[in-house]
This record gives structure tokens, sequence and C-alpha cells, in this order.
């Protein structure tokens, strides 16, 4: 029987590492029941709580605001786990980490020391962002506004693809002012005025609340608000290098995912095929090999997002000491990310088509629900295909044309 989670279970003061007994019993509780909360279509509200409780989204925070101290090495390696166990639960959390990472885990007003202190406590922060009116997804004025009203604002607009936000306490909303100055507001997603529909209906990521969220007059405090700057948020050169690398970190948890099912797949059978060269399926030179594929895909998805994870630690450090380098650092995570999300995404893509070889037909039955990993792999890698990427990086390796500093990279 796994060991069952209590309140604030995770001790973040001391370091915390994927052999902690407490977070191996979150990981395995959330593993429970996967496959049968997507094919019912059953939200993960109870699990999501378990993360809050566990206070799982600080731990990116520094020790001294009640945070593991994380790196980002450290956290990817949880991220993988997490999506091996539930790619949908790992989904929802991204917008929270992205939102640490830019506005939360070095405060530079009361304001944002509040939000701080929320995190710290369990709060899960999701995001508003992307309007299907504008003609590019990226570094666009949204059509969302801020209008001043005595000393607040009031904000109305309508957002999609909320991913994880019908799960939060707060909700990160991309805005502009009556000036058209970009701009975040973070507030409270049980505010008036604010709804939340899950209207999500993609072939993958089922339970994530991808959805439509409207706002409608909904009154934002001054201090709510953050516009962008150049040293700040969302004003930063490839300040999506991380949320970017996070979707690819859960297609690796994927890969890893679809090694556990095919290895067990191939142990449970008691039957094979009429031509195979071994009676006993585990004996199954071909099926060996298959397996053998598998778990090869999933170490190199692993390997590549942690290398890249190190050099965003790297750039990370580097912009926070206010070093010189700081851009090149930058540029260079983002190169990483992008090879490493064209290398995982395939792996993971491949390795749920494969996990099918090792098991015949009766393994598309519904019940097995083994569909769900390539389903979820491919929705996931259709975030920014990998076509840009690699287009990218070939004017990089050729001309030195740097990647584009917005949008997904």
């Amino acid at each position: 029987m796994n060991k069952p989670i209590s309140a604030h279970s995770l001790d973040l003061s001391h370091p915390l590492d994927l052999r902690s007994p407490d977070l191996e019993a979150l990981l395995n509780r959330i593993a429970e029941g996967a496959s049968e909360r997507e094919r019912e279509r059953t939200l993960p509200f109870p699990e999501i709580d378990l993360i809050r409780k566990a206070r799982l989204g600080a731990f990116r925070l520094p020790k001294e605001a009640g945070g593991a101290g994380s790196s980002i090495r450290k956290l990817f390696e949880i991220v993988i786990r997490l999506g091996e166990a539930d790619a949908n639960v790992a989904h929802i959390l991204r917008n929270h980490f992205g939102v640490v990472e830019r506005l939360v885990r070095q405060p530079q007003t009361d304001q944002h020391r509040e939000w701080q202190k929320a995190v710290a406590g369990g709060a899960i922060i999701g995001l508003a962002a992307t309007e299907l009116e504008t003609p590019k997804v990226g570094d666009v004025r949204p059509n969302t506004t801020l209008t001043p009203d005595g000393d607040d604002y009031l904000l109305n607009g309508t957002k999609y693809y909320s991913t994880g936000t019908l799960y939060s306490d707060y909700v990160l909303v991309r805005t502009a002012d009556s000036a058209g100055v970009n701009a975040a507001a973070l507030i409270p997603v049980n505010r008036e005025g604010i709804e939340l529909i899950d209207d999500w209906d993609g072939l993958g990521q089922r339970l994530t609340a991808t959805g439509t969220t409207h706002f409608r007059n909904v009154r934002v405090k001054r201090q709510e608000v953050v516009f962008d700057a150049p040293d700040t948020g969302y004003g930063i050169p490839y300040s999506n290098t991380f949320a970017q690398l996070f979707l690819t970190a859960i297609n690796a948890g994927i890969a890893r995912a679809i090694l556990r099912d095919a290895t067990a797949l191939v142990q449970s059978r008691k039957r094979t095929f009429y031509y195979a060269p071994g009676e006993i399926p585990t004996d199954d030179p071909l099926l060996q090999q298959t397996v053998g594929q598998i778990a090869s895909g999933a170490f190199a998805a692993e390997t590549v997002v942690l290398a890249a994870a190190e050099a965003l630690d790297v750039a990370t450090d580097a912009f926070d000491a206010g070093e010189a380098n700081a851009a090149e650092a930058a540029h260079r995570a983002a190169l990483l990310s992008a090879k490493a999300k064209i290398v995982a995404d395939e792996f993971a893509i491949r390795g749920g088509s494969l996990l099918f070889d090792v098991g015949g037909a009766s393994a598309t039955k519904k019940v097995t629900n083994f569909d769900r990993h390539w389903r979820n792999a491919r929705t996931l890698s259709s975030h920014n295909p990998t076509t840009y990427k690699a287009r990218s990086i070939g004017q990089y390796e050729i001309s030195g044309t740097p990647l584009p500093a917005k949008g997904f990279f």
C-alpha cells in the first residue's frame, strides 16, 4: 500500500530529490487511476489538491521564502516523473511554474512578496494569455484590456487555451492598458467577473481544462499589474524557454510511461503470434528488441531535457547576477531546448506507436487506454511544432542567425 499523503508532507526545508519517500508517495498516488481518469474524463481535482497540500509548487522558491531553493534541473527531473505518472497533471502545473519563474521567485515589490507567500503556502497559478483573434502566436498586443477605474482597473476580454486555470487559485492574464503597453495581471480566480469554461476537446491532454476564460469588468488593483519591461517578466529575451522545455519534459515522462506499460504488457502476455520466433512472449527476441528501442528512446528524451535544463540554470543564474553574458547564455539555453524538443517529441510519439507492436490488436481495446500516450505526446508536440524549431536551428548552424527571442523559443 502506498504511503498516505498528508498536508504539507514534503519538507521543503531540506534538499528534495526523487529518492524522497514523501515525493515517491505523492507520485505513486497521482499515478493511481491516471488511465481511468482520462478514459472516463474525471477531472483530477483531488490530485491537484495533493500537490497544493504538499506545496510542490514552491519547489523553485528560495528556502528563506518557504521553498526548496531547487535548481531548474532538479525541478525538471520531477516534471519528467510527474509526466510519467499523469501527463495531464504535469501539464496543469506548467503555467504555474512559468509564472513563478517570471514574477514570484525573485520578488521586487510588496505585492510580489504577497504572491510569493501564497505560493509558499501551496497556491497554484494558472494562465490566460492566448487570443484566437491575434494574427500570430507570441509577441503581440492583447485585445484583453485594462481600463482605468479610479485608482484601479477594469479587466475585459476573452482568452483561450487557459491550461490549468480551472484548478488554480490565481490566474495571470496577459493584457494591455489604454496606451497599448503590454502587462500581466495576477489575480484570484474567484474574483467577480471571471468565468472559466472547460471546453477543451483536443484528442490528447483531455483533463488539462485548456479552455476558455471570460473576463467581464473584473476589478484589478493597481499593484496586481506588472507592466512589461526589458528586465522583468515577459520583457526578458527568451523568457518562454522555460515553458517550452516544460512541455518537452512531459513528453520525456510519457516516454517513460510507455516503457513501463510496454514492459508490463510483455510480461503479462499468455499467448503470442502464430509465427512468433518464441513460444513465450518474454523470450521473443522481436518483442525484446522493441522494448529495447522504447527504453533507449526514453533514455535519450530524458537526457536531452536535463541537459537543456542545466543550460537554463546557467542562463537564469547569469541573469539573476546581472552578468554580461546573460543574453548569450539565454540563447544557448533556448537553442538546446529547441534541439531537445525535436529529439524528445520524436521518441515519445514513436514509442507510443511501438507500444502496440508488443501487444497486438488486443492492446488497442479501449479498456487499456494505451492510445493515450500517443495522443498526449502528439498533442504536446503540436504546441509550437518541431518544424519551426528545426528550421531555426538550421539557420543558426548554417549562418549564425540567432533564434527568435520571443514566442516559444
